[in-house]
């Protein structure tokens, strides 16, 4: 069914820093949002692994791996179908207010001391960080014309906020929850989240008519057709996820978490499969065309690979800070969990070295290519495990280790998602084909679904694994695979063709 493009009036005033008031409203509502994600994320694999003595569920690393990667995979990919519902349904500015609430809603449910209300929690995260996330990006782009040239310093103020919330949650949320009580701590996530929705329902008149509307359909009666599939699809899903959560709970259905985190991989890996199938196989491409198509599919695979040692922050490297470091600066003794604000942090303080150094290389002709950015990342996201090794192996003879091991992790870590992260976002913005470049900005959010599911399962390794020989691993595939793409750095290049 075709579709014609929402229409929409940029935004012209320079009220806010030189650029549009309604940036600030879409600035704190993503800040909030972060701050509830991350909050809770830096809780979320303690919580599920400490003894019930101290008020957690007492599951073992597998189980607890298994879950927080299902859980963080599922966030980022159920961003396709809220971009859906927003883009053919209810507009851009519903879904991301009703992303929130459902967010909140989820967050204060976790804060009630029940196995049930933590997996319905859970849930509604998933389902209300889908309609948000993608969405309220999209309505920071409409504010602007497509030839303003505040569009781009816009966006980087935007993810300002982000990096914000991410910096601030695991200090508030991460010393309630393990100093004070859990469910506090994911309360205060969703206290987060409700102050972000205020926020963006008070602040939505600064934002004209962007994402307030859906794309028109060709005829009422194909938009009534358009919600009735939706609708039913819709209850089938929450029919499905109804029957199976009660059925579990009860023990009428014999199926685990980590069963339904299995499936969830197996579907992933289908989902995967099939779409690059379908990309090759379909579409009268030029010979342009498939070659960069290509060239996605290596940046694909390599995001993934990234992704995957990279999002163990919230999994296995948070079960070393929380179990294998001396948390101690100066006497104070803080909780395990501030170590996840350590990459926001390096990410304020050096995003714009980095995008000074780029240009800086660039004007000198020196600058290295996009296939080389992406070696580079996934070296320095290997090199953060391997320095580990040592600390690791200390941390088996009993030893607390000094916090500077994770802190200088957590740098190249930061490095590395610096030197691919906003890399591969342009270089997929400039390899897609055009008649298929939103459908390419899902395959980044893919990959890096597929990341998070992998970090959640290997996490689950770390109680059956020598420590030493679990952050080797890591460590050694993440750097073999960038060096291995550096070998074909030169073949990728020409296949891009005059994309750089």
């Amino acid at each position: 069914m075709a579709m014609r493009a929402p229409s929409f009036q940029p935004q012209v005033d320079t009220s806010f820093f030189g650029h549009p008031r309604g940036l600030a409203t879409l600035f704190f509502t993503e800040m909030w949002e972060r701050f509830s994600y991350y909050g809770m994320r830096a809780l979320l694999i303690l919580f599920m692994t400490a003894p019930l003595a101290s008020g957690g569920l007492a599951f073992d690393t597998a189980t607890a791996g298994a879950i927080y990667g299902l859980y963080t995979s599922m966030v980022y990919m159920m961003t396709l179908p809220g971009g859906w519902i927003a883009d053919r349904l209810i507009g851009q500015r519903r879904a991301v207010l009703y992303g929130g609430i459902v967010i909140a809603s989820g967050h204060f449910s976790m804060a009630f001391p029940s196995i049930a209300t933590f997996y319905l929690g859970l849930f509604l995260i998933v389902i209300g960080t889908g309609l948000l996330k993608g969405n309220v990006s999209v309505i920071v782009g409409r504010l602007y014309a497509k030839d303003d040239i505040r569009r781009d310093a816009g966006f980087s103020i935007f993810y300002m906020g982000i990096n914000t919330g991410a910096f601030i949650a695991p200090l508030v949320c991460g010393w309630l929850g393990q100093k004070v009580n859990w469910h506090i701590g994911f309360a205060a996530a969703g206290i987060g989240m409700v102050l972000g929705v205020v926020q963006y329902v008070l602040g939505s008149k600064h934002l004209g008519d962007a994402g307030l509307h859906p794309a028109p359909a060709e005829s009422p009666e194909a938009a009534a057709r358009l919600r009735n599939r939706a609708l039913t699809v819709g209850i089938v899903f929450l029919a499905v996820v109804a029957v199976l959560g009660i059925g579990a709970y009860t023990g009428s259905i014999p199926v685990t978490a980590k069963q339904i985190a299995d499936a969830a991989g197996v579907m992933l890996l289908a989902i995967v499969v099939v779409f690059f199938a379908w990309l090759l196989t379909s579409g009268n491409w030029t010979p342009e065309e498939r070659k960069r198509i290509y060239v996605i599919g290596v940046f694909f695979l390599a995001a993934a690979l990234f992704w995957s040692v990279f999002e163990q922050a919230g999994s296995s490297l948070n079960l070393f800070a929380d179990r294998n470091t001396r948390n101690v600066v100066l006497g104070f003794n803080y909780p395990s969990s501030w170590f996840q604000s350590m990459n926001s942090l390096f990410l304020i303080v050096f995003a714009p070295i980095f995008a000074w150094l780029w240009i800086r290389m660039a004007k000198a002709g020196q600058e290295p290519s996009t296939p080389a950015k992406f070696s580079f990342g996934l070296i320095l996201v290997g090199a953060g495990f391997a320095i580990l090794i040592w600390a690791a192996r200390m941390a088996e003879q009993g030893v607390q280790v000094s916090p500077m091991w994770l802190t200088v992790t957590y740098l190249l870590h930061t490095w590395g998602e610096l030197s691919l992260s906003p890399v591969g976002l342009s270089a997929m913005t400039k390899l897609a084909p055009v008649r298929i470049g939103g459908l390419m900005m899902g395959v980044w959010f893919l990959a890096t679904s597929v990341g998070n599911f992998i970090a959640g399962r290997i996490s689950g390794f770390y109680e059956s694994l020598a420590l030493p020989m679990l952050f080797g691993a890591v460590g050694f595939f993440a750097i073999a695979a960038g060096l291995l793409l550096f070998v074909f750095v030169k073949p990728i290049k020409r296949l891009m063709g005059e994309v750089h």
